[in-house]
């Protein structure tokens, strides 16, 4: 893992942050407003085409169909162009999400040794408890053996 701290150029850049969905989808239409107009200008050409279809008007119909053909072609355009204008910046984006990635699993990393470090202090600690108890135990034995040796030659 790199343990280099992130890079300035995104301490300094405000435009990056954790952002939940909502505020992702305002984002991505702020940046792309065309999107979403493509889209509706296909479904409303597909309305146009129904309701012209249940008139029976063929004519309109077609009109409709064609317009939804520009709509289509007109929403891929834009996407198309959208991705290399942004590409840039979805980029530093992603190197951003892994570093803030990177960041954490480091931070958990650390907090997990820090957990361990402080569980052999205790066990540390219990088993130096436990030493110290058996000595006395044994101290206690030997006394008492030899309070029996000494009351038993008396």
């Amino acid at each position: 893992m790199n343990d280099a701290p992130l890079p300035s150029s995104f301490d300094s850049n405000p435009d990056f942050y954790e952002e939940n969905r909502w505020q992702k989808l305002s984002r991505r239409l702020k940046e792309e407003p065309l999107i979403p107009l493509g889209c509706a200008l296909t479904c409303w050409a597909l309305f146009g085409a129904t309701r012209s279809m249940r008139v029976g008007d063929k004519n309109l119909t077609n009109r409709f169909f064609r317009r939804r053909i520009y709509a289509q072609g007109f929403t891929i355009a834009v996407m198309f162009v959208g991705s290399v204008y942004w590409e840039g910046d979805r980029q530093k984006r992603k190197e951003y999400d892994t570093a803030v990635q990177e960041q954490k699993a480091k931070e958990k990393r650390d907090a997990w040794l820090r957990e361990l470090e402080v569980r052999d202090e205790e066990d540390k600690a219990i088993r130096a408890r436990k030493e110290a108890k058996r000595k006395r135990d044994t101290e206690r034995a030997e006394k008492e053996a030899a309070k029996r040796t000494t009351e038993a030659d008396a």
